[in-house]
């Protein structure tokens, strides 16, 4: 138990610095929120906790690939904000990264990769 408490508590840290440092700096909390900070941590839990190479591997792996669908948000935020305020531009970014999600699982298919049960 202790070592999921201090696995939430440092995660959470990380979640509050970068939400901090976006509070001083849109370009710092951007940076920081840009980085693979969580997937590195996850990694590093999983390493300690002696998961298989196999496993942290797959882990990175499929980390990548659900990256990449989630790109177009960031592009659409911006401009949606200022048309429809922040609910409903976090709504409308939410359902857009479903849709870029699902078509980008089709595209990659049959290229071997199966992002999709």
């Amino acid at each position: 138990m202790p070592w999921l408490i201090a696995k939430y508590a440092v995660t959470a840290l990380i979640v509050v610095v970068v939400s901090e440092a976006a509070k001083r700096s849109d370009r710092l909390g951007g940076l920081l929120a840009a980085l693979p900070l969580v997937t590195l941590l996850a990694l590093v839990w999983l390493q300690l906790e002696r998961q298989p190479a196999e496993k942290i591997a797959n882990h990175a792996w499929y980390t990548f690939w659900y990256v990449v669908p989630t790109l177009p948000m960031f592009l659409a935020f911006p401009l949606l904000l200022p048309r429809l305020g922040f609910w409903w531009t976090l709504g409308a970014s939410a359902a857009l990264t479903v849709v870029c999600f699902w078509l980008f699982a089709l595209v990659v298919r049959p290229f071997g990769i199966q992002l999709l049960p």
